[in-house]
């Protein structure tokens, strides 16, 4: 390992013994942990009337802080400015120590001034989107100030795309910081698969570029552990072999051991307790590693459905954002195949769709073969759309002649593509933030490779009739009659408009439906060209899984339909049929009351992994209870809610009785009632000690029709037996 140069930061804020004698205690200039600013002088509206609790709305995760507050000044987004200015104080130590993130810029600053003259100034690391909102410790050497009176002054002056600076724990030490090595490199031969990188969930992120003889390959952050890893992460160097390759860091801690422990393998630490992991769910996706969120691409191509996805390789939270990739024949098995789609001189890899060019019109099909194309957002400076194309539904090209759509605004992003039969031609239905606004665009082409605009729904400042972030739009049968059907325009957040489409606009006749009634589930997107012609329907289930290698899943595929209800059609949700697969052992109550203080009839039933399907008729009962491994699962016969883990949600009676479905995973529960008109996913960590099912009525007697406990087993025996 060489360096290529050094400089001396901050990192280290414990109190040690220093090589130039006793260290006085540390002295706190600012920790924010206050509701205003006390003692602060604020200009313009960058900074707000106080210190931020994290995040601020719109933006990303905020890290690394101290405490529950810091100065953050995204405030009303990247545009605005202003400064934040300390109250007068002598410098009394070696250095002034302090966390700082957000982006990058002459004009983005935390300074130190004396006698009205800045002395020493610091920004923040990013200035590219998809960066990171992490904090990264910082210092100035003081030494020659010492008995100087100074100020602190946080500056952002700048607007547009990183427009911002968060800054923490200010503090004067006489602590020497730690040393950092700039642009740290390592080389190796490539005579094997994988770099195996050693990483460590919540590290700093560090910019990790892959050179190849000499050439810049690619760049990520990522949590590099300088001790002891979580989890190891790959590089594939599968393609440089007997190559030189090497990995440069921008910085390292001067004692760190990230680069050492790196190794050229073909076999990745950890790979033999892959899918068996504590929190792993057992029937719905998640990557090998690293992280994930929307599911992206879903299609069927030459026999199996797939499943491309937002995937971070290198770390445990977002970030990096290419596309990962999974196969499946039954919806239930997964395999992961690696991704696809890496960040280029675009941007990173953001959302979009897949669609089977049946008839070549874009020109990319090869042999007869129609193309299976991408569809999807590079996040750079200008954000566009792209293309990239397979044969084989394996290995992908990246269009030459990309982007194929150019920016509209900053806020452009998430293409979904349909072919539309009727007017023979593509429809990119693309999300655009306008002027403050969430709206729709509609655009057409006749070879995916050249689009034009079509038309616009519009939402407005107070977030629209719709939250059109991850758009999704297609065609149910009302009834499942063909003769009535309804187009769906479905947002992220799964609230839903239904109307009609011409091929060239949306009339929406209803609007602002809501769709799931749970939480963490987000970004849902359907496949296409399904053989049977259902529309299936899958979610970025946001479980967090510390201390594991992976983090996120998705729920398992849903099947939709449209039906009537007194209000007007609406949309259902009901898991797939294939999931009966998984089934390995089955319990069966039959008919029976069931009345308050009964003993429970489930005593004997316990299981991990479990399908629950329930029908009652409430009688006199105020309420009944079906508990699963120690979630309260409740439906409330009087407001005919359903009740789940405290979860509210409008579940009414159907011909006077009620029909429940409950999913348990490791992860959480999903839970089907009302036909399907009520959908409760809820993300958690199920307790593994508890294995028990109960089912009690509370203030009367309730006629339970039928109970069934299906255990399910692991739909990733299969998955990693392959």
């Amino acid at each position: 390992m060489r360096a290529v140069r050094r400089l001396w930061f901050v990192v280290a804020m414990c109190c040690v013994s220093s090589v130039f004698g006793s260290v006085a205690e540390d002295l706190v200039i600012a920790d924010f942990e206050g509701d205003t600013y006390v003692g602060w002088q604020v200009t313009g509206q960058a900074f707000g009337s106080g210190p931020a609790r994290g995040a601020l709305p719109g933006q990303m995760q905020v890290d690394g802080f101290l405490g529950r507050g810091l100065v953050n000044s995204f405030v009303g987004g990247d545009d605005a400015v202003g400064t934040l200015t300390s109250a007068e104080f002598v410098i009394e130590r070696r250095f002034v120590s302090f966390l700082i993130g957000g982006g990058r810029g002459q004009r983005l600053a935390m300074q130190l001034l004396v006698d009205g003259q800045v002395v020493r100034s610091a920004t923040g690391s990013n200035d590219v989107p998809g960066g990171s909102e992490q904090l990264q410790p910082e210092s100035f050497d003081v030494t020659e100030l010492v008995g100087r009176r100074a100020v602190v002054r946080i500056v952002d002056e700048q607007q547009g795309s990183w427009g911002h600076i968060n800054v923490d724990q200010i503090v004067q030490t006489d602590v020497r910081p730690r040393g950092y090595l700039t642009n740290v490199e390592r080389t190796w031969s490539a005579g094997a698969r994988y770099l195996q990188i050693p990483i460590r969930n919540g590290a700093a992120k560090r910019v990790v570029t892959l050179l190849v003889s000499g050439r810049e390959v690619v760049r990520n952050d990522m949590e590099l552990a300088d001790g002891a890893a979580d989890w190891w992460a790959a590089v594939d160097i599968s393609g440089y072999r007997d190559q030189e390759v090497t990995l440069r860091v921008d910085r390292l801690h001067e004692d760190s051991g990230a680069l050492q422990n790196v190794e050229v393998v073909d076999q990745l630490r950890g790979d033999g307790s892959l899918y068996a992991e504590l929190l792993r769910g057992q029937f719905h996706f998640s990557p090998r590693r690293g992280w994930n969120n929307d599911p992206n691409g879903c299609v069927y191509y030459n026999g199996e459905y797939h499943l491309f996805f937002q995937h971070n390789p290198y770390g445990w939270s977002w970030g990096n954002m290419h596309w990962g990739h999974a196969v499946s024949r039954d919806l239930v098995h997964w395999e992961e195949l690696g991704d696809v789609l890496q960040p280029d001189s675009l941007g990173p890899m953001f959302s979009g769709s897949a669609v089977v060019d049946w008839n070549n019109t874009s020109g990319l099909g090869a042999d007869g073969k129609p193309p299976l194309v991408l569809i999807y957002t590079a996040a750079g400076n200008p954000t566009v759309q792209c293309v990239a194309s397979s044969t084989d539904g394996r290995n992908f090209v990246k269009y030459a002649g990309n982007p194929v759509v150019g920016q509209v605004t900053g806020g452009n992003r998430d293409p979904k593509v349909f072919w539309h039969a009727a007017t023979k031609q593509w429809v990119m239905v693309l999300y655009v933030e306008l002027e403050g606004r969430h709206t729709v665009h509609f655009l057409t082409s006749a070879n995916l490779l050249e689009w034009k605009p079509a038309s616009v729904v519009e939402g407005d400042r107070q977030g629209g009739r719709y939250l059109f972030e991850c758009p999704d739009f297609f065609e149910l049968a009302v009834d499942g009659d063909v003769s009535r059907r309804k187009w769906v325009l479905l947002a992220a957040n799964s609230e839903y408009g239904l109307g009609g489409f011409d091929g060239l606009r949306f009339q929406p006749e209803q609007e602002r439906l809501s769709g799931h009634r749970g939480r963490g589930f987000y970004a849902a997107q359907s496949f296409s060209d399904v053989p049977d012609g259902r529309r299936i329907l899958i979610g970025w289930w946001q479980t967090e899984t510390r201390e594991m290698p992976f983090n996120q899943s998705m729920t398992v595929p849903l099947e939709l339909g449209l039906v009537s209800t007194g209000e007007g059609p609406r949309l259902t949700f009901a898991p797939v049929r294939e999931l009966q697969v998984l089934r390995r052992g089955t319990t069966e109550l039959g008919s029976m009351e069931l009345s308050p203080g009964q003993q429970n009839p489930l005593r004997e039933v316990e299981c991990e992994l479990a399908d629950v399907e329930l029908e009652f008729v409430p009688g006199t009962a105020r309420s009944l209870t079906l508990s699963v491994r120690g979630v309260p699962v409740e439906y409330d016969v009087v407001r005919q809610e359903l009740v789940v883990a405290g979860q509210r949600a409008a579940a009414p009676l159907q011909a006077g009785r009620q029909r429940l479905r409950v999913l348990c995973d490791r992860t959480g529960l999903e839970v089907f009632a009302s036909g399907g008109l009520c959908y409760v996913p809820l993300p958690f960590n199920v307790s593994s000690q508890n294995r028990s099912l109960h089912v009690e009525a509370r203030g009367g007697t309730a006629k339970l029709q039928s109970l069934v406990v299906h255990e399910l087993g692991s739909a990733w025996q299969r998955g990693s037996e392959r």
